[in-house]
């Protein structure tokens, strides 16, 4: 479970240092709060930070529960590729995001293997 800890720490340092750099794309772009429009790189800036949040409600529990009741070690590993997508999709998205289908749709996938998996494990406790 040590591991999942380390995957669920990053995942929420990933996320800091994206608000970080939401603030920074506001003081570049001159976008005062409380505005989260105006400039469209900020606007980039700002969805893939939305779009981060959006994705840890259903990564974090999942993966804690998937670790549990299935296997900490496969938890730990599809977290990373979580977290790379995450790198993806924000490289992607800042570039154009158009880009964004590859990081978008591996962060789907991994969130979906989580979800079911942990589903999978409870179930399994509740009958057995």
């Amino acid at each position: 479970m040590v591991l999942v800890g380390i995957v669920t720490i990053l995942a929420l340092l990933q996320y800091m240092v994206l608000g970080t750099l939401v603030g920074r794309a506001r003081v570049k772009y001159g976008i005062e709060a409380p505005a989260i429009t105006g400039d469209p790189m900020f606007e980039r800036y700002f969805r893939v930070h939305q779009n981060m949040l959006e994705a840890l409600v259903v990564f974090l529990p999942a993966l804690w529960i998937f670790a549990y009741y299935m296997n900490a070690m496969v938890a730990a590993v599809v977290g990373v590729v979580f977290l790379l997508s995450r790198v993806l999709y924000v490289r992607g998205y800042l570039a154009d995001p158009k880009r964004r289908a590859a990081g978008a749709l591996t962060t789907f996938v991994t969130n979906v293997i989580l979800v079911v998996g942990g589903l999978a494990g409870l179930v399994h406790k509740l009958l057995f």
